[in-house]
């Protein structure tokens, strides 16, 4: 079976698999850094940006995104993409960590609002609502990223439609 059978397996069992992972490797040595490289993996498009999740807990996710030239536009700075990729990892991670072992999740829309030019290493932080039920409903997730001095260059609201597994 090759990695994404694998992972896809994993989101599907019947535990909370972001919340298993994260709880076993952040207390080791290098954990966080091979947990932000497995979501990666997981979510390719998610990994290209490279991002490292420095916090998870139960409704909250911190993650940092390193400004590299791969990442920024033709005004040298961080490009949008890579800001709505990083507020939808840093999202996901936070409500996901919530979850019931028994539900999922997917994102039903995404918006986001550029307040400045981001430089520098853009810190992505969220409180989400905490789950405690698989029940079809829609949650609202709110994103804000800030740059190395702590201005908020932008801001990302996920609209996000948690629902039952469905085991085989």
């Amino acid at each position: 079976m090759n990695l994404s059978g694998f992972i896809s397996k994993q989101i599907n069992a019947d535990r909370n698999i972001v919340r298993t992972l994260w709880d076993k490797l952040e207390p080791l040595p290098g954990g966080k850094k091979v947990f932000s490289k497995l979501i990666g993996r997981a979510a390719p498009y998610t990994g290209s940006i490279d991002a490292r999740v420095q916090e998870l807990k139960p409704g909250y996710c911190k993650a940092i995104l390193q400004d590299k030239a791969t990442l920024r536009n033709h005004l040298d700075c961080v490009h949008a993409v890579a800001l709505v990729n990083l507020a939808e990892v840093t999202g996901n991670l936070a409500l996901s960590y919530t979850l019931p072992d028994d539900a999922r999740f997917i994102v039903a829309g995404l918006s986001i609002e550029y307040i400045k030019k981001s430089r520098g290493t853009i810190t992505g932080t969220c409180t989400s609502p905490l789950i405690n039920t698989s029940d079809k409903q829609e949650y609202p997730v709110e994103v804000v990223m800030k740059d190395s001095s702590g201005d908020i260059v932008a801001t990302a609201k996920l609209q996000t439609l948690v629902g039952p597994k469905l085991l085989q």
